[in-house]
């Protein structure tokens, strides 16, 4: 722009003037001549003044140049294109629903009705509106039973994203109170230990201080005292204070309420009450001021008494009767057609009085007259059961039985549900344990919870199952045991009760309905038929004749046999033989009117062998065959097509027609249930068994035979256990039928011995033991709720009882070393202030000797430098000082080595074996002895001797020197005269020689001897012996530069610190018992945390992350099936083949043919392998003890083809023909195998994957089909 003249001027003009005072103006350019002109504006600043123009359009625009540009992007990169977000953004336009509006989610009831009655007379007096709690309480953030119910599609089942109800006992802390993290500390001199009680709480100078009192107290007493200044004021004023102006002091004004009389005469009657009180108060302060001495020796009498152990179990005497029951229980919940036995009655008054029991009875005793009446009463007050068995098997027929009784009954196994809302509930262990980690809402109408069986928690691998679910019961479940008779049913019952905090009666008998005769049969023909010898009669008795003969009658025939046709070696009997001994042992029992008979066969294979031997033997009559066949068919017809001809169906058929029956695993399980229902007709006169029978019903036979004694647990062949044996001989007996029942024990080989046969029938049954282990799915429930912990789960399981069970005498004693140690005084000697680091070395000192000691004498080079007349250095608690010795012999194991030594003692000490030490009681008291340099001990006038054996801790050191000596003339001799009448001989010459040298040795070295280096003289190369040989070195060259080793009193100064220290050491130690480090368990949870860590199952604060929550949905094999889902290795196959990979999660044989599997199947086998070994891997490397091909071998694809082809519609009678594996087994792994089907579709749900969770259904449709899923006859 061009100036103009006019500009100047104007310029000229304008600038002098100050823009404060002047208005500011902006150049206007007029036109295009270059003419312009000052326009003044008001109300802003000349900086932001405009460049106007007369144009129409304004100036032309100014293309920004690349500096501006850079400059803008740079200042403001918000004004880039790329963060232009409208361009990136779709919008969708909102659609009004008004009809949503209609409908308000209303909030929790914050209030509820509470019902007033008479505290004396129960009359309803009226209602009145109460407050709730935590109206807010889920299942998904609450543990309260008070907590709002979740909804209907989880009320039986529960979900893994619902917490579990507070568990019976967790809340009340028994093991750790709430300020026992005191008690759990390491360090003795941390603020845990000082007593707030005694402390200051005003410092010196001040007029006040620290207020420890609670707030609410100190408002009363601050009430109090302003009260009692208003009392004072009007006494002052009046001289006189009147009853109702003392009653007014007390008032709280409220205009809107008019004291009436009737309440002043209460608080006249309160006041007075109050006024006598204080009375009987001041006397007895009277009282105690007169018998001061009287209060305070009572006192110390409460203080002396010892802590008494509480114990949970109560045992009730079954040996008297009870005459009053039926004034106890007038109206009986449910009524029995005969009488009920002591130990019954007694069970059923403590149900009546809503107590726990721990019923122990044998077999068929009539434990489940219990349970029934608990149903009962559950009925009648309106509540549920839950009946739990350890196998479905069981599950089912107790369905049927209580179904029968009570009608109102429902069964949940993992594939049936049955009117899951009925009063009573049948189910296995592992469905319940479902149910409470997943807060199923039937657990709030629980009233008793039945446990049969509960010697199964010997199980090895499911017995962890049972304590889970007695840990994780809320409080207000009442439990009842039923087991077999156990030695330690006290025991167990205690730890029940304790974890429970709640008593549990223990009803145990041990008189059997029908007392058992046991025999031995050596027969094995019709000729040799009556070889049936009594071996243990009705009273118990064993008969040594019996045996007797019976081992006498097997030589006579063994020697005939061996006569006429050579020694045969078989000693065992054999295979073919074992039919003749079955002819005539049942030929001869149905002579005897002996049938039905119970054979139990450790063996499949062999239950099958002899049953088929037996076939042609003809059991049963016409009449009898008839009604086999009709219930035979009515069940085979449930089966489909071709299912109906299959060979174990029409075999086993045949032989039930018979009589005959056989009942193992193997067997499908609805031929097992035909044969179970036959036999309770007592239509099976001869059932050949495997030991699952003796554990069910009610099912006894009138005799029992034992095919053998011995079995295979999976280990190795061993002898029945007591409790083994007892169980399935309970079987013999019918109640009400048989006066005893009869158990026979078949010796087709050599004769058991006597030994064998007595522990078997006469020894104790085995012991309930804990088979609790940690596991993934555990843990995983547990962290998943904040509120619970592992480490309170195992402090609770039956292994760590033993431990925790003095938890409350622990305590105890802990407050009792604390006022110990107060008691004892600071050392007050500026000489002594290093005694207590002194007092540390000398225990790591003495440590570090006794363990490089027994190193050395344990070692071969140690023991063979210990030769006859080695000189030795002693010192024990009976030789407080060192004292030379003479090695005569060494003798036993390594650990366990003694060394037989001649060593110095006064004269006295050979007649009364009194220390030789001469030190006092205090000094000998010391568990640490000090370590300071001393001479060797030297005897009081003539040197005396004598022989003792000494162990490796007793032995400071071995000597280079050796001395001649004959070893054996001083042992006799001494030997000799310990004999009383040879007591005053004189020693031996050898043994005074011996006794010479060494005190010669003291005294020409009175300090020390050279000891035997381990490393440079014995060439010992250990590297734990070397290394602490040189920190033994290294801290005996720090002994000497402790200053307190030089105080006169030092001996008394060390005493007072050995015994603080020890105090310390002992409260150090149970404080340790008392916390979690000390659980068994504890290294091997933190390895398993570790693992899931690493798989990222939970994060670095333990939290459950996505993985961990996929693996709470799966009941096995968690770690394995969540890494197969997560990796996506599953979504690649087809369903079918899924369903015949995942078929390895469940078959557990061992051996059986090898399957022949498609390319497909063979890949899928080996990632399956891979991702296992990995995490097998992974689990060794955290240190878990399970070798990572352990882990791997545990997945077995035995049975891969077979769920593959029938999955692809195979009929089942072609399926059989693919492998070598029973029917039964077959059966029984496709139906564990839907399990998990629904476990993987359930986690395919959760981590988002349609694909997978679609592929899952359909393996699960095609799996379930035909004979595998036919309905239990039970159930129909």
């Amino acid at each position: 722009m061009m100036a103009s003249p006019n500009f100047e001027e104007l310029e000229s003009r304008v600038l002098p003037l100050t823009l404060d005072d002047d208005p500011p103006f902006s150049v206007l350019e007029l036109g295009l001549g270059g003419r312009s002109a000052a326009v003044p504006l008001t109300g802003s600043s000349p900086e932001s003044l405009p460049y106007t123009t007369t144009l129409p359009f304004g100036l032309p625009p100014i293309i920004p140049d690349l500096s501006e540009r850079i400059s803008g992007y740079l200042d403001c990169p918000d004004k880039l294109p790329i963060h232009d977000v409208c361009k990136g953004q779709r919008k969708q336009p909102r659609k009004s629903e008004p009809t949503n509006l209609y409908n308000v989610s209303l909030c929790p009831l914050q209030t509820t009705l509470q019902v007033e009655r008479h505290a004396t007379t129960g009359e309803l007096l009226g209602y009145k509106e109460v407050f709730l709690g935590d109206t807010s309480a889920t299942a998904k953030n609450s543990l309260s039973l008070s907590r709002q119910p979740g909804p209907l599609s989880e009320s039986v089942r529960g979900s893994t994203t619902n917490f579990p109800f507070m568990p019976g006992g967790l809340a009340e802390e028994p093991f750790l109170d709430e300020d026992d993290d005191a008690l759990v500390s390491d360090r003795p001199n941390e603020a845990n230990d000082i007593d707030v009680d005694d402390l200051l709480t005003v410092p010196p100078g001040w007029e006040a201080g620290m207020v420890f009192e609670d707030r609410m107290r100190r408002d009363e007493v601050k009430e109090d005292e302003e009260e009692d200044r208003g009392m004072s004021r009007l006494i002052e004023a009046s001289g006189e204070v009147g009853l109702d102006d003392i009653m007014g002091m007390d008032d709280r004004f409220d205009f809107l309420e008019k004291e009436t009389e009737e309440d002043r005469a209460k608080e006249i009657e309160k006041e007075s009450q109050k006024v006598s009180q204080e009375k009987a108060a001041a006397k007895d302060e009277e009282l105690d001021k007169v018998l001061p001495e009287a209060k305070k020796k009572e006192k110390e009498a409460k203080k002396e008494e010892p802590l008494k152990e509480k114990s949970w179990a109560v045992n009730i005497d079954v040996s008297t009767p009870v005459d009053d029951f039926h004034k106890k229980v007038p109206v009986m919940a449910h009524q029995y057609p005969f009488e009920l036995d002591i130990f019954q009655k007694q069970a059923v008054l403590q149900l009546e009085n809503h107590q726990s029991v721990f019923v122990a009875a044998h077999t068929s005793a009539g434990k489940t007259v219990v349970a029934e009446y608990a149903i009962a009463l559950s009925m009648r007050h309106l509540t549920r059961t839950v009946y739990t068995s350890p196998i479905k098997a069981l599950s089912n027929q107790k369905f049927r039985d209580f179904k029968n009784t009570f009608g109102d009954v429902g069964l949940l196994t993992g594939d049936v549900q049955i009117k899951p809302e009925a009063s009573c509930l049948i189910m296995t262990t592992e469905i319940l344990r479902s149910m409470l980690y997943n807060g199923s809402d039937v657990i709030r109408d629980l009233e008793w919870v039945i446990f049969d069986e509960v010697h199964y928690i010997n199980d090895s691998e499911r017995g962890v199952v049972w304590e889970e679910v007695l840990i994780m019961l809320p409080e207000h479940v009442n439990i009842i045991l039923l087991s077999a008779t156990v030695p330690n049913t006290m025991e167990f019952a205690d730890w029940v009760g304790r974890i429970k905090r709640k008593h549990i009666y223990v009803i145990s008998t041990l008189k059997r309905p029908v007392p058992l005769e046991h025999f031995l049969y050596t027969g094995n023909s019709n000729k040799t038929s009556n070889e049936l010898f009594l071996l243990v009669d009705a009273q118990k008795t064993f008969m040594q004749e019996g045996y007797k003969q019976a081992v006498k009658a097997k030589k006579a025939r063994a020697t005939k046999s061996s006569t006429a046709f050579g020694a045969k070696g078989n000693r065992e009997g054999h295979f073919k033989s074992d039919k003749n001994v079955y002819m005539s042992v049942v030929e001869m029992l149905r002579k005897k009117e002996q049938l039905p008979i119970v054979c139990f066969t450790f063996s499949k294979k062999r239950c099958n062998d002899n049953s088929s031997q037996l076939s042609n033997l003809d059991l049963t009559t016409s009449s009898e065959k008839s009604e086999i066949t009709v219930f035979i068919k009515k069940c085979v017809d449930r089966l489909k097509g071709s299912d109906k001809k299959l060979p174990q169906v029409v075999h086993l058929s045949g032989l039930l027609k018979h009589g005959i029956g056989v009942h193992h695993s193997g067997i499908l399980p609805i031929l097992k249930e035909v044969v179970e229902m036959l036999f309770q007709r007592g239509l099976v006169k001869l059932l050949f068994a495997t030991e699952t029978f003796a554990m069910g019903v009610n099912m006894p036979a009138r005799t029992v035979l034992f095919d053998s004694i011995k079995k295979f647990d999976g280990t190795n062949k061993r002898h029945l256990h007591p409790g083994e044996y007892i169980q399935m001989a309970g079987r013999a007996g019918r109640r009400g039928l048989d006066t005893t029942g009869m158990v026979i024990i078949l010796c087709k080989g050599d004769v058991p011995e006597t030994s064998d046969l007595h522990y078997m029938m006469k020894g104790r049954p085995t012991k309930l033991e804990s088979q609790f282990r940690l596991t993934y799915s555990m843990i995983l429930n547990l962290l998943r709720v904040e509120e619970l912990r592992v480490e309170d789960m195992m402090k609770r399981s039956f292994s760590e009882f033993t431990t925790r069970k003095d938890a409350d005498k622990h305590r105890q004693l802990i407050k009792d070393l604390q006022q110990q140690v107060k008691q004892i005084r600071d050392i007050d000697c500026y000489m002594c202030s290093d005694l207590e680091p002194y007092y540390s070395t000398c225990k790591t000192l003495n440590e570090l000797r006794r363990e490089t000691q027994k190193i050395v004498l344990s070692h071969p080079a140690g023991v063979k430098s210990l030769i006859p007349g080695r000189v030795i250095i002693i010192r024990n608690k009976r030789y407080r000082k060192n004292t030379l010795g003479a090695v005569l012999s060494t003798s036993g194991a390594s650990k366990d080595r003694k060394v037989k030594t001649l060593i110095l003692c006064n004269p006295q000490s050979n007649k009364d074996s009194s220390s030789n030490s001469g030190e006092t009681g205090d000094e000998a008291d010391l568990h640490v002895p000090p370590i300071i340099k001393e001479s060797f001990w030297r005897p009081e006038g003539e040197p005396s001797h004598i022989v003792e054996d000494f162990i490796a801790d007793d032995v400071v050191g071995i000597t280079i020197v050796t001395m001649k000596l004959d070893a054996n003339k001083i042992v006799e001799n001494f030997n000799k005269r310990q004999i009383p009448r040879f007591r005053n001989d004189p020693p031996g010459q050898s043994a005074v020689s011996a006794t010479q040298e060494l005190l010669r040795l003291t005294e020409a070295n009175p300090d020390s001897l050279d000891t035997l280096d381990p490393v440079k003289d014995l060439s010992i190369r250990e590297m734990d012996l070397v290394e602490k040989f040189i920190n033994r070195a290294y801290v005996e060259k720090t002994v000497d530069q402790f200053n307190c080793i030089l105080c006169f009193n030092f001996q008394q100064h060390y005493a007072n610190m050995c015994h603080k220290m020890k105090l310390l050491e002992d409260m150090r130690h149970y404080r340790y018992l008392l916390s979690d480090r000390s659980l068994l368990l504890l290294p091997e949870y933190h390895q398993r945390i570790q693992v899931l860590k690493e798989l990222n199952h939970i994060d670095k604060t333990n939290t459950i992350q996505l993985k961990g929550r996929v693996a709470c949905e799966i009941s096995n094999h968690e770690l394995l099936i969540t890494e197969l889902v997560f990796q996506n290795i599953l979504s690649l196959y087809p369903p079918n083949e899924i369903a015949a990979l995942l078929s390895c999660m469940v078959f557990q044989e061992r051996r059986c043919s090898e399957p022949e599997l498609t390319k497909e199947l063979n890949y899928g086998v080996k990632r399956i392998q891979e991702e296992a070994l990995r995490i097998g891997t992974l689990q060794h490397r955290c240190g878990v003890q399970m070798p990572a091909e352990d882990y791997v071998e545990q997945y077995r694809f035995g049975l891969t083809q077979v769920v593959y082809e029938w999955a692809n519609g195979m009929e089942f009678s072609e399926i059989i023909g693919l492998t070598d594996v029973t029917e039964g087994i077959i059966v029984r792994t496709i139906q564990r195998l839907d399990e998990v089907c629904r476990d993987v579709r359930n986690a395919a749900r959760i981590v988002g994957d349609p694909i997978l969770f679609s592929k899952m259904e359909e393996a699960s449709q095609l799996i379930k089909r035909d004979i595998v899923f036919t309905a239990s006859l039970y159930t129909q």
